[in-house]
């Protein structure tokens, strides 16, 4: 029994292509007077949201280049870093599902820590974080990260001020030491509209399966939408790195901006899908057995 053929269509590699001939580096250019920052792109105005017939079509190569990409790293021992901030609501954990959808989880790994312990006040700021690094073979992804203190902690006052300006002297050097040792590392910021933001909030207030999402911080920090601004961008200026560049998304479509961050990401890595090998299933023998002396077992009941 031979593996089936493959339909025709786009052959794996061809997406990754197409961007490197685009030049498509880069998420898009800032329009004037957007409210956004480095790398980033506000998108065609009044384009209409994508449909998720036409999304899933899209998704589809995206999520083939994504396997050949964990293939590489993994045969190839790469380290790959990706680090994911925005505003509250704008898809993080969307485009980080989207991304994650199709591959392994012990290459993709996922890192999103809740509030330092007591213990981890006691230590040094980024000490919380450095565990978590990519092994070989390995594609780490911060849903939130050591940007903490430049964002919610500032915002919040769980940082002084002091603390915050000593970060933002600090984190280029050791970015600039990750990347030194050789892992790649991407930093997302996802940025949405304040219409949109409020549009999603009451959503999740109504959505009995989106409360966990609302925390009473998430309710704070909504009225400092103009204190998170000026946080955001002394955080762009201070780490905006050519060694380690902030790339800007926006996503009041989600649909749009997941298809977006997942080309570009793609574009970042230097991939090479590797030869796909011949797979034949092996013959196998399935032997008589009397199903009554089966062990007793207890059945999930079929109600659907």
């Amino acid at each position: 029994m031979g593996r089936g053929k493959r339909k025709p269509g786009r052959e794996v590699g061809d997406v990754r292509h197409d961007l490197e001939v685009e030049g498509t580096g880069h998420i898009g250019e800032t329009e004037a007077g957007a409210d956004a920052g480095p790398g980033s792109a506000s998108g065609p105005e009044n384009q209409p949201r994508m449909k998720e017939k036409e999304y899933q079509r899209r998704l589809r190569p995206l999520h083939a280049e994504l396997v050949a990409m964990q293939e590489w790293v993994k045969a190839t021992g790469a380290r790959v870093c990706i680090v994911f901030e925005g505003r509250d609501t704008a898809g993080k954990g969307g485009t980080i599902k989207a991304i994650t959808q199709r591959v392994s989880p012990r290459v993709f790994r996922v890192i999103a820590l809740s509030a330092p312990t007591k213990r981890e006040l006691s230590q040094m700021y980024i000490q919380r974080y450095v565990p978590h690094f990519p092994s070989a073979g390995e594609v780490v992804i911060f849903d939130r990260s050591w940007y903490n203190r430049a964002g919610v902690e500032r915002v919040m006052g769980f940082s002084t001020d002091e603390q915050v300006r000593y970060f933002l002297e600090m984190v280029p050097g050791v970015e600039k030491a990750m990347v030194n040792s050789g892992i790649l590392l991407v930093k997302y910021w996802l940025d949405v509209g304040s219409e949109e933001q409020t549009r999603r909030l009451e959503h999740r207030i109504n959505d009995p399966r989106k409360v966990w999402k609302l925390s009473d911080l998430d309710l704070a920090s909504y009225a400092k939408w103009d204190a998170y601004t000026e946080a955001r961008d002394e955080m762009f200026a201070a780490t905006n790195t050519a060694w380690a560049p902030w790339w800007v998304a926006r996503t009041d479509d989600k649909k749009r901006g997941r298809l977006n961050v997942i080309s570009h990401l793609l574009a970042q890595v230097p991939y090479t899908p590797l030869a796909h090998k011949e797979v034949h299933l092996p013959t196998r023998r399935i032997a008589d057995t009397d199903s009554s002396r089966a062990a007793p077992t207890r059945h999930v009941p079929d109600r659907y």
